[in-house]
Order: structure tokens, then sequence, then C-alpha cells
């Protein structure tokens, strides 16, 4: 069964996350570097199928697009190119990096783990694909 991916895109790396095939847990997948996205995200749909795409959209506290959406648009318009049959849905990801660090720490991660930006980033995406699940029950 094709799962749904979150992508929690920044201009260097890039944090992922999946659904199980049933499509009610998000878990983190990987943290690529941003400029292989597109061709990451077409190996793993080969491998294990997308349904459609969750974006993360950073905004302002004012709940205005902050400077880096722009980057995030440019990146929906190379995932749209590279996978037209694919939706994305876009998500608010205000918060989801505080809300990563607290969960990693209330999990017990080493101080070590908490410190790589890529497990933050993985988990960011995670939280912002539960949310978008959870928005859609």
């Amino acid at each position: 069964m094709p799962r749904i991916v979150a992508i929690d895109y920044g201009t260097k790396r890039t944090g992922l996350a999946v659904t199980d095939p049933m499509k009610i847990i998000a878990t983190p997948l990987e943290t690529v570097h941003s400029s292989k996205l597109i061709e990451f995200l077409k190996t793993y749909d080969l491998s294990e199928g997308i349904e459609s795409f969750v974006v993360g959209m950073p905004k302002t506290l004012k709940n205005i697009e902050s400077e880096n959406a722009r980057h995030v648009h440019i990146m929906i318009k190379h995932l749209k190119k590279a996978f037209p049959e694919k939706e994305v849905f876009l998500v608010d990801e205000r918060f989801t990096s505080s809300i990563a660090l607290d969960a990693m720490l209330a999990g017990g991660m080493s101080k070590k783990n908490r410190r790589d930006k890529s497990n933050v980033d993985k988990i960011s995406a995670t939280i912002i694909l539960q949310s978008f699940l959870e928005m859609k029950k």
C-alpha cells in the first residue's frame, strides 16, 4: 500500500517522515541533503509507493509565510514536476523544531543525538505528518 510522505524542507537538509501502510502512524524516515531530495523520493516511490506528500510550510507568529517559504515553494514546484500524479498538502510547521527537541528530551535521547540536526529534521517531519493525519480524522 502506498504511503504518505512528509517533508520538512531546509536549504541544506530535509527531514522526511512516512506513514505506516495503513496510514495511521507517522514515523521518521530519513534526513537527506536537499539537493538529493527528488532523487531519494523517486527511489523510495519505486520501492514502497507514495500516495501523496505533506509539506511543512514555514510561517511567522503572525500566521504569514516566513522568508524560508519561498524556498519551500520552489521545492514544491520541483516535487509536482517529478510527481505530477501525486497530491501535495501544506501544513503549518510553526514550533515543530522546538516540539521535536522536547520530544527528544522526553524520550531520553542522548545529548549527542539531540545535537544532531538531522534527528531534529526527521522528528519535525514526523510531527508535521502526525498533525496532518490527526486533521484528516
